[in-house]
């Protein structure tokens, strides 16, 4: 489905967009940022805390880390501070690209059993899992693209075919 080099890409797309939509962000004021406009996760603020909250968790997973995930309906609040929340998001960024370079075509095609974060033990396929991963971050970032826009806020491109421009 999916290989090495692939989660590399992926790795350094989702660091950059990552970048982007926290300088977009820093453009709206707190109360701008942690407004309910609907969206799953209530506000822009929300949104990047459940997304984050996420990140973790799957690396931990895929880590074979220890972890205590606390309530999927909490994932929003996990990060309400926006400094901390900007600190974590690089530090994580950074995690996934040093995971990104260790992850072979052998190991994605293996299986990895794990307990969802509603407590159900299942075994899915590590490509189809990485590839979910990085959907999810994409998805996430989209809901908040949109919502930046709605505040008038100008946003960078979000195009892949643009990545290799953008880090050189």
């Amino acid at each position: 489905m999916i290989s090495a080099k692939y989660v590399i890409s992926f790795a350094n797309y989702n660091q950059w967009q990552n970048i982007n939509t926290i300088e977009a962000a820093d453009e709206l004021n707190e109360e701008q940022r942690k407004q309910d406009v609907g969206a799953f996760f209530g506000s822009i603020q929300g949104t990047l805390s459940h997304l984050l909250w996420g990140d973790s968790i799957w690396l931990d997973r895929l880590t074979h880390t220890q972890y205590k995930a606390s309530p999927i309906d909490e994932s929003g609040s996990a990060w309400a501070n926006w400094e901390e929340y900007k600190i974590a998001r690089k530090g994580m960024d950074q995690k996934f690209i040093c995971w990104a370079k260790t992850v072979t075509d052998d190991w994605l095609n293996e299986t990895l059993t794990y307990t969802t974060a509603r407590g159900i033990e299942v075994t899915k396929p590590v490509d189809l899992l990485v590839a979910h991963i990085f959907n999810h971050q994409t998805h996430h970032r989209g809901q908040v693209h949109c919502l930046l826009t709605q505040f008038g806020v100008a946003t960078k491109d979000t195009d892949i075919l643009l990545l290799r421009e953008a880090i050189n």
